[in-house]
């Protein structure tokens, strides 16, 4: 029993490190891109390989607790869902990653402040951070209740990426120069949207730990943009 203690908590230490390191990268290309500020894309870009090597590093450790230790029920419940985490987490880095890869070779005068207002991209980097930090919470806490909340924000995130084609669409009628700029700046747009959505999966597997209940899955996508 102190063996399987002792494996789940350094599981969990690694995953929280992990989790800690994603979120910085969305609040940092959040900054990027916001402030226009080429050099936090430039950090985000570099720091990709932390996130996948911590990946490794915890689908690892899960490996080692099933070969080892042959877990049952809400112990078995809880590393299937760390797993599932996991890639979650390292899918919203590489969203990161690509996120810094607009700001670094996309992000010009072609696309004004104003534009980035309008579409509400402050917003929906908040509520995606929101998010991610509700569904670290919700771990920490083993609440199904705060995991919860996350589903009501992803359907935010939804809205203005849906809202955001027919403003960019009204950007490139007034401005044909700028629109191969804005099919970039939508690109981006989808990647924040990508986050929400491996959040909302996160969510669904905090309440499938707790609960043993399966949620209606969030489609991802046959294949998803970095």
């Amino acid at each position: 029993m102190r063996h399987t203690e002792e494996s789940i908590k350094r599981v969990k230490k690694s995953l929280a490190e992990m989790w800690l390191l994603v979120q910085g990268q969305v609040e940092k290309v959040s900054a990027a891109l916001l402030e226009r500020n080429r050099e936090l894309a430039l950090e985000v870009r570099s720091r990709e390989k932390m996130v996948d090597a911590y990946e490794l590093t915890v689908d690892r450790e899960c490996e080692n607790f099933f070969a080892l230790l042959t877990p049952v029920a809400v112990d078995l419940r809880m590393m299937l869902s760390i797993v599932k985490i996991n890639n979650n987490l390292e899918r919203i880095g590489d969203f990161a990653d690509g996120i810094a890869v607009f700001v670094v070779e996309n992000l010009n005068d072609k696309i004004t402040p104003e534009l980035i207002e309008r579409l509400e991209l402050k917003r929906m980097f908040q509520e995606t951070l929101c998010m991610l930090s509700l569904c670290k919470a919700a771990l920490a806490n083993e609440d199904s209740a705060m995991a919860g909340k996350v589903f009501a924000k992803d359907n935010l995130v939804d809205r203005i990426n849906a809202d955001a084609i027919a403003v960019l669409a009204e950007h490139m009628s007034a401005h044909p120069d700028a629109i191969a700029d804005c099919l970039h700046l939508h690109s981006a747009i989808r990647r924040i949207e990508r986050i929400g959505d491996r959040c909302s999966n996160i969510a669904e597997d905090i309440v499938f730990y707790l609960e043993a209940r399966v949620l209606k899955h969030h489609d991802t996508g046959p294949a998803e943009e970095k």
